[in-house]
This record gives structure tokens, C-alpha cells and sequence, in this order.
């Protein structure tokens, strides 16, 4: 697949979502896929090597959440190749996200691509998520596959602005994930049920946690 084919293949998917992106950001997410490829011969980022694949697997899945962002200020934790924060950077510049990984590797990924495509937008930050204590806390925190709901709270929950949301992409709806939630004081989450275009129908579920007000 050649580059032209991505970015066909990139807007015909983000037809299917029912968005719009910017002027010239399907290039962008094309030029990314071309740098993950490039990467991938070298060092193991992903697991998705087919080009078509991963226009579903990393652009598409990631753009899903788009709708549920809140706020100006945005952190992708254990952010691993880039994925959601680089599609959703290249989709909404004039929102600030933080990529935020432990994986030296990676992130010297994520900033080469920040750099090639000239993100003002977005930077990358080394570091464990439970160690991360930046000056201001986040509008919304976004995590995909990253770890179970509940370690997801105990790891990134202190992330999150009072006011926040915390999105964590899951595929299947994570019924044993959201029991324990019930137990954990000071949280509340809704599940919304997403389809990928290219990816099974309603295999994949965001489920969005707020905290409870307790005044």
C-alpha cells in the first residue's frame, strides 16, 4: 500500500466515523503509519505490521474517543507507539496533549514523529504514570490497554482534575473490570459502546470515569 492508498484508506475510515479532520491531517496520519513502518524494522513498537490494519487498529481506534474529549488539556498515559495521543493531536490542534510513557524506545518514537509532522501541540514525557506529578492536573486522562479499571484509578487517577473525565479504551465490555469500581470511593463511570470501522462491530467499549461530588 502506497502512501496515496493510506490516506484514502485514512479518509474513507474517517468518513465511517463520522468526522472531519483538519486540511492535510490525513497526510499526517499517513506520514505517521510510514514512520511506524520505518521504526518497526528496527525496533519492536507494534504489533500491527499491515499497513491497512493499522489505519483500523491504531488511526481509527484512536480517533473513536475524539467525540469524548473534554477539555484543553490532554494526557495519554502509557501512550506506548503514540496511540491515541498522536491521531487525536494531529485531529485537534488547538488541544494540548501530553504523551506519557515509561518505554525509552518509544518515546523517542513518539518525539521523532512530534517533530517530523511539526506538532506544536503535543510533547512527550518519559515517565512511570504512578511517579508522574506534573504542576496542573488534566482536563481528561486517556489510557488504552494499559491496565485493569481499577489499577488504572490507583496508577493515573491522582492525574485527573477535579472537574476531569479518565477514558480508558477497552475492546470487549469490561463487566469484571467495572465491578470493583462500586467499591472505590469517589468514582463513577459510564460505558459507551463504539464501532471501528474495520474492526468487528461493537467490539470495543470507552468507559468514562468521573469523580463523585462529594460536597
Amino acid at each position: 500500500m502506497d502512501t496515496d492508498q493510506l490516506v484514502a484508506s485514512i479518509k474513507a475510515g474517517v468518513t465511517g466515523l463520522r468526522q472531519d479532520l483538519p486540511e492535510g491531517a490525513d497526510a499526517k496520519m499517513a506520514c505517521l503509519l510510514r514512520a511506524l513502518e520505518h521504526w518497526n524494522a528496527r525496533i519492536n513498537l507494534t504489533a500491527i505490521r499491515d499497513p491497512q490494519a493499522m489505519v483500523s487498529g491504531h488511526i481509527l481506534d484512536s480517533l473513536v474517543v475524539r467525540p469524548m474529549l473534554s477539555g484543553s488539556r490532554i494526557l495519554d498515559v502509557g501512550t506506548g507507539a503514540g496511540f491515541p495521543g498522536l491521531p487525536l493531536a494531529i485531529a485537534e490542534p488547538e488541544i494540548t496533549f501530553r504523551l506519557l510513557d515509561a518505554n525509552g524506545r518509544k518515546i523517542s518514537f513518539v518525539r521523532h514523529v512530534i517533530g517530523q509532522l511539526g506538532l506544536a501541540n503535543a510533547s512527550a514525557i518519559k515517565a512511570r504514570v504512578e511517579d508522574y506529578a506534573p504542576a496542573e492536573r488534566f482536563d481528561t486522562v486517556i489510557a488504552r490497554a494499559l491496565a485493569s479499571i481499577p489499577k488504572l484509578l490507583q496508577l493515573a487517577g491522582h492525574l485527573v482534575r477535579e472537574e476531569g473525565i479518565l477514558l480508558a479504551l477497552k475492546g470487549k465490555y469490561p463487566a469484571a473490570e467495572l465491578s470493583p469500581v462500586k467499591e472505590i470511593s469517589g468514582w463513577k463511570y459510564d460505558v459507551t459502546d463504539v464501532t471501528v470501522p474495520g474492526i468487528e462491530s461493537h467490539a470495543r467499549h470507552v468507559v468514562c470515569l468521573r469523580r463523585v461530588n462529594t460536597v
